[in-house]
């Protein structure tokens, strides 16, 4: 039996949170999740009834690369919203961003490899790398230049410990940074430079505060599309996703899909094909997001905590507790315990710096984020 603990995997705290916050409210405990990035409406009606009527006739497999409809809406998607013209053969429909993540990693790579990864950032990438047999090459990012990673600390990074693949959010998870569209041309042209391939996690475009959300596809056909209809979408346990796949890597990519899953859920599919359409319904969650963005963000720093402006994008932010606490674990825990508030650890997403910083989501209802920072005023000044 492989100890976990002997090749650095660890446990995905968000859902630990989660998982104690379920048993807290199964005693009859009222709990504020803010621990999640999981939005707190369902998908647009017009998606749930799309399912209803496809049942119970689809229930088989479709094609490895999914349904062609599906695959056409997303190359109208990648038009309309890009001005991008995507081949439908180059796009395979996923379990998630997370079966895509795999099917990257195994499409692009060797075992053995190493890919850079931002941190603070993502705690799967690391845990699924480790897992999958890769190694990992850490980029630290700061708050002192708003949590942005840049081509020159791509480049310095490269040049202490060469590595192979580069997998990069923008925006990004847990900070919510984004960079613009000239300094996602700057990753891309150091990566083209190196000889890094660059997979570009794209699963919070649509929610970017700032403007249009800028996929690596409108400046290379290069690099690696993961995207998925988990969060924009609001349909995170449909466990519905894509990726673009560069032209050398579509045909391996492919057999992997067969191999490791087959196909993609087939009702998920369907649903997925009618959100497309779907955006007004969406962008108006994202209205939501917006304005739990900014009155999160001046209640946390009314509480003391180290927060900056708000974040460019997703909806997370990502908040020292030096005032209060030097153990993110501990400080959490009693939160939850304490004061019924479920946020996650910053050592989930920076094993390194992570103890001085707490991740909250602002994901869920407008309602949930009011009370959680009254929860917490009251807790804070008990303590």
């Amino acid at each position: 039996m492989i100890d976990p603990t002997t090749d650095g995997l660890m446990p995905f705290q968000a859902m630990e949170i989660l998982k104690r916050a379920k048993a807290l409210e199964a005693t009859g405990r009222s709990i504020c999740h803010l621990e999640v990035g999981e939005p707190g409406a369902p998908p647009a009606p017009k998606v749930l009834e799309a399912v209803r009527q496809a049942l119970p006739a689809a229930q088989g497999y479709t094609n490895a690369k999914g349904l062609a409809e599906l695959r056409a809406g997303l190359v109208d998607y990648y038009q309309s919203q890009h001005g991008v013209a995507v081949d439908p053969e180059a796009i395979i429909c996923t379990m998630g961003s997370s079966s895509g993540f795999i099917l990257a990693f195994h499409a692009a790579f060797r075992p053995g490899a190493r890919i850079a990864v931002t941190r603070p950032g993502y705690p799967a990438y690391v845990n699924t790398l480790l897992g999958l047999g890769f190694g990992v090459a850490e980029i630290p990012v700061t708050a002192a230049n708003g949590w942005r990673l840049t081509g020159a600390d791509i480049a310095a990074a490269h040049a202490r410990a060469p590595f192979d693949g580069l997998l990069f959010a923008s925006p990004a998870n847990p900070t919510g940074a984004a960079v613009d569209r000239a300094g996602l041309q700057e990753i891309v042209e150091t990566c083209a430079r190196l000889g890094v391939t660059f997979i570009s996690d794209e699963i919070y475009h649509g929610l970017d505060y700032r403007g249009p959300s800028v996929s690596a596809l409108e400046l290379t056909d290069q690099a690696i599309i993961i995207n998925s209809f988990s969060k924009y979408y609001c349909m995170t346990g449909w466990r519905i996703g894509w990726m673009v796949v560069p032209e050398r890597f579509v045909r391996r990519a492919e057999i992997l899909q067969q191999n490791l899953f087959i196909s993609a859920p087939t009702l998920s599919q369907i649903a997925a094909t009618v959100a497309l359409g779907e955006r007004d319904y969406a962008e108006e969650q994202k209205a939501a997001y917006a304005t739990n963005r900014l009155r999160l963000t001046a209640g946390l720093a009314e509480l003391g905590f180290e927060v900056g402006a708000p974040s460019d994008g997703a909806f997370y932010a990502y908040a020292g507790i030096s005032a209060f606490s030097n153990d993110a674990m501990d400080f959490c825990a009693r939160m939850l315990d304490e004061a019924g508030v479920a946020a996650t650890p910053g050592v989930d997403f920076d094993r390194t710096d992570g103890h001085g910083f707490v991740r909250f989501s602002y994901a869920g209802t407008g309602t949930s984020v009011e009370q959680a920072i009254e929860r917490m005023g009251g807790w804070l000044r008990r303590r």
